[in-house]
């Protein structure tokens, strides 16, 4: 290979080299900073498409366009009345100045880390000025049982709220995005993700709500047995009910059963009063004599009379002596 060539080929890889330092592409979801020996130089490039800068001195820094996610850890936040709660939150945020942004914070790293003091603090500073209870609930809205309400919740928590979740959230929000804009990021939004109570106040926390539950249990069942005895008591009264009145029933039935024998008997009677005598002592022999029994009787026992040993005259006549 000839020295012109290697000229002709080294020019080549310096052009080709020069051109990939001098061009850069910019996407749709970026937008950088220009940098000459590591400070910034014009102002950010926004427009997706190829671009040039100088080769070899100039750098690009590339920012992403597109909203971004924060995360916060969860924090140990005492509120107005003395109560130690964790809370967790999360924002949304985006990179609205870039050279604002590059010159206080560098990179994305750092602005999370800078997002942390920042939300953390106003949090922190936000729900100490408030109660509980205000940042529990959201509306005044009455509850759905109040009587449960009564038993499971606090006092406190029965007040009614003066600005509510949603609004302290917001009034977080409005005093983050005071100060973010210093380091040229846009705040868009802040919810509160989790609140609970420390671990330390948790356990009795537990231990209130399960003696709670207990009270509430045992008043149930003490009502429970209540009813039970009602009902019991009025099944009693109503069997004794029933009882008297089918014992009168049955008194009544047997008394016109009674009557009606008796009318029975006496018609009989008067009808042939020989022949009923004899029949009822027949049944008389039948129910009081057997094989196996023995019957002591005077001679002169009315009873007797159709057993004597002279034979009845003309029929039913006069028995012989």
């Amino acid at each position: 290979m000839t020295r012109s060539l290697w000229i002709a080929l080294a020019v080549a890889v310096l052009v080709v080299v020069t051109a990939a330092s001098a061009l850069y592409t910019v996407s749709m979801t970026e937008q950088v900073i220009i940098t000459e020996f590591g400070k910034p130089v014009g102002e950010a490039v926004t427009e997706a498409g190829l671009h040039v800068k100088v080769p070899f001195v100039q750098e690009a820094n590339y920012f992403e366009k597109r909203w971004l996610e924060w995360n916060g850890n969860a924090n140990q936040v005492p509120t107005r009345d003395k109560k130690y709660i964790g809370v967790e939150t999360y924002a949304r945020w985006r990179i609205a100045s870039p050279l604002r942004f590059f010159q206080a914070l560098r990179d994305e790293h750092r602005a999370q880390s800078r997002l942390d003091d920042i939300i953390d603090g106003e949090t922190r500073n936000v729900i100490a000025a408030h109660n509980l209870i205000e940042v529990v609930r959201t509306t005044n809205r009455p509850f759905e049982k109040a009587e449960e309400a009564e038993d499971v919740m606090e006092a406190e928590s029965m007040h009614e709220i003066e600005l509510g979740r949603d609004k302290i959230t917001r009034l977080i929000l409005e005093h983050v995005s005071k100060v973010v804009p210093d380091y040229g990021i846009e705040l868009v939004d802040l919810q509160i993700k989790r609140i609970n109570y420390i671990e330390s106040v948790q356990a009795k926390v537990f231990e209130r709500m399960i003696s709670e539950r207990r009270r509430i249990a045992d008043r149930h069942r003490s009502e429970g047995q209540g009813k039970s005895a009602e009902i019991r008591g009025k099944k009693e009264r109503e069997l004794k009910v029933i009882e008297s009145e089918a014992y009168r029933k049955s008194q009544e039935i047997m008394g016109r059963g009674d009557a009606e024998a008796t009318a029975i008997y006496a018609a009989a009677y008067n009808r042939n009063r020989e022949l009923y005598r004899f029949l009822k002592t027949m049944e008389t022999y039948r129910a009081t004599v057997d094989k196996e029994s023995w019957l002591v009787l005077s001679t002169n026992a009315d009873v007797f009379r159709y057993l004597q040993s002279s034979a009845v005259q003309g029929g039913m006549g006069k028995p012989g002596k």
